[in-house]
């Protein structure tokens, strides 16, 4: 139950109080001084619901897509502990350990990056990454030295290189989200239109027994403001906030290196 209302407050905060008090004002003060319109209800879908839609629809796709990157990156960190703790000839290397340390650096610093807000240091915790990665690819070469083969060397090779794609593609989709353009438009729309849309709201008076008035002002409001939250919560799939966010669990990662 707590969960529940958890993420009700998520979707409903205070812009949708904002905008559905505005909205109420707007409907109210048309009534009473006649201004009354027949705004065609199609124009609702077309100008909002369809954009905001498609928004949320592209950060649900893009959240699903980091998922399977930060599963490609976890699985491929976890074949290289395996590699450097069962492949060696001397069971007494210190290799996996510093391969557990050097993965949970990783996994600590690119969650960093990921939930930080701080752009400015999104360079240096980079360079920093990659520092990392360096290491880790010249710590599988060590393995040479304890017995393994040069073909199964390669291939943890390829690990480490698969898990610097998998980095950069999760940066990718943390970078570049829905168009900001598209972004604006929708949110411009839905704050603007249960207000602008008063005199149609002021038409429908008639229509609902009393006390029942402004029903729709209210209904529109939370609709509207409801459906850009949830996208705004989609949008970041890393910030932790949202109850659909992606949590990057080092700990989990490192326990999981036995």
């Amino acid at each position: 139950m707590k969960r529940v209302f958890k993420s009700f407050f998520l979707i409903i905060n205070y812009k949708t109080l904002v905008i559905t008090i505005l909205s109420v004002v707007s409907t109210y003060v048309c009534f009473h001084l006649g201004l009354t319109a027949k705004f065609p209800d199609m124009l609702v879908g077309v100008a909002i619901v369809f954009p905001v839609v498609f928004s949320i629809g592209s950060a649900y796709n893009r959240r699903e897509t980091a998922l399977q990157r930060l599963s490609d990156f976890k699985g491929h960190a976890i074949a290289i502990y395996y590699a450097t703790r069962d492949w060696t000839t001397n069971k007494e290397s210190d290799l996996p350990e510093r391969t557990r340390k050097l993965v949970n650096d990783l996994t600590q610093l690119m969650k960093g990056m990921f939930t930080s807000s701080q752009r400015h240091e999104w360079h240096d915790n980079e360079v920093k990454i990659y520092s990392l990665f360096s290491s880790l690819s010249a710590l599988t070469m060590e393995l040479r030295n304890l017995g393994v083969q040069s073909g199964e060397i390669s291939r943890v090779s390829q690990y480490v290189s698969k898990m610097i794609i998998a980095f950069d593609n999760l940066k990718i989709i943390h970078a570049y989200r829905t168009p900001v353009t598209l972004r604006a438009y929708s949110k411009v729309f839905i704050y603007i239109f249960p207000i602008i849309y008063g005199p149609y709201f002021a038409s429908t008076f008639h229509d609902y027994s009393a006390h029942l008035e402004y029903v729709m002002p209210v209904l529109y409001s939370f609709i509207l403001v409801s459906l850009d939250n949830i996208q705004d919560h989609l949008e970041h799939p890393f910030d932790e906030v949202g109850e659909d966010d992606i949590r990057i669990d080092e700990q989990e990662i490192v326990e999981l290196m036995k």
